[in-house]
């Protein structure tokens, strides 16, 4: 009777800690998570696809794809010609036919052979038809720099797709968030165009795969503050908690605001942090000029004009091409260029 009660007791205990796992989830770097999450709706919908160049055998270049097609089979995980165009022209046919597809572009800057394909047929396809046309497609793109890569490797041409109308254009930076957000992304009726920060792919965090997750174009506020709003997404989300956190150290009390979503944007999350701070400074890795940050600051400044303490201030690349991997971080927007604006935007 002691035996069975010690094993009853031990049991229990299990059952408490598996419990206690599931609900605070598992600790998966954000290649892993969105590896996951492919596998789910590959299980959950007969109609995904998975299509790309490598996707398959291989499992990918960063082995993001890594079972998927030994698991699922070669006619669900697609390795095709190396033809973006050709990729993205078949994941419109095969929309257009009742499937899901979603599309791996190998690198950032691989995607433009496919970016008539993109704008002119599957941003246009739904408008066109009045609205009796669907295709749902997710292009997965791998973008942004910090890996010391070739040429046209670590590009971000994320607000290229943004002027889009007819497109969604997101970015996760994080883990959780790559899980539920290409969950979203799949299941929804409209194209979404799905950066994926590369170089955040092996940093880890919790996945609760059983969570309900919030609205995919909803902005988070990850880290509250009183003096100044950092905004970024993707990538730079990581840098600008860093940023904010050395800022606490001289008594700077600094809120840091993921966007989750570059189209559409989340404004309204933007505005109520600004109105509370009265400073702004949008980070990105992609050239200031004409870059997504200049939208977030003209609108901010047309609804906060009377908040705002001081000009809306950018960070980001250089107007000139991605350099070579030896001077990419130079390029690209680090802790003290970040500083280095939060301090002008705290002196006026």
């Amino acid at each position: 009777m002691a035996v069975e009660k010690t094993a009853e007791k031990a049991a229990q205990k299990s059952a408490e800690k598996a419990a206690e796992k599931a609900g605070a989830g598992e600790k998966l770097a954000l290649g892993r998570a969105i590896n996951a999450s492919l596998r789910r709706a590959l299980e959950e919908d007969p109609k995904v696809l998975v299509m790309g160049e490598d996707v398959g055998k291989l499992g990918g270049v960063f082995r993001v794809t890594d079972g998927l097609q030994k698991d699922f089979g070669e006619s669900r995980v697609i390795d095709t010609p190396l033809a973006e165009s050709g990729i993205v022209g078949t994941a419109i046919g095969l929309a257009l036919r009742g499937y899901r597809p979603v599309v791996e572009i190998q690198f950032d800057g691989f995607v433009f052979p496919a970016y008539d394909q993109i704008v002119t047929q599957l941003a246009k396809m739904h408008a066109r038809a009045l609205g009796k046309v669907k295709l749902p497609v997710v292009i997965r793109i791998p973008y942004g720099g910090g890996i010391g890569a070739v040429e046209h490797h670590s590009e971000s041409p994320e607000s290229l797709f943004a002027h889009v109308a007819g497109l969604k254009v997101v970015s996760p930076s994080n883990a959780s968030d790559a899980y539920w957000m290409l969950q979203q992304a799949v299941q929804s009726d409209d194209p979404v165009i799905f950066f994926e920060p590369k170089r955040r792919y092996w940093d880890k965090a919790e996945v609760n795969t059983e969570a309900i997750p919030g609205p995919l174009h909803k902005a988070r506020v990850v880290r509250e503050g009183t003096d100044l709003t950092l905004v970024a997404y993707g990538p730079m989300v990581k840098l600008c908690q860093e940023v904010a956190a050395a800022a606490a150290e001289e008594g700077k009390s600094l809120e840091v605001v993921d966007l989750r979503s570059v189209s559409p944007l989340d404004f309204d999350t933007v505005q109520a942090s600004v109105e509370k701070t009265g400073r702004l400074v949008v980070v990105h890795e992609a050239p200031v000029f004409f870059g997504s940050g200049a939208e977030i600051a003209a609108r901010i400044t047309e609804r906060c004009f009377y908040h705002l303490e001081a000009p809306v201030l950018r960070v980001g690349g250089y107007h000139a091409p991605y350099p070579p991997a030896r001077l990419e971080e130079e390029y690209l927007p680090g802790l003290d260029r970040v500083l280095d604006a939060v301090d002008r935007a705290l002196a006026y």
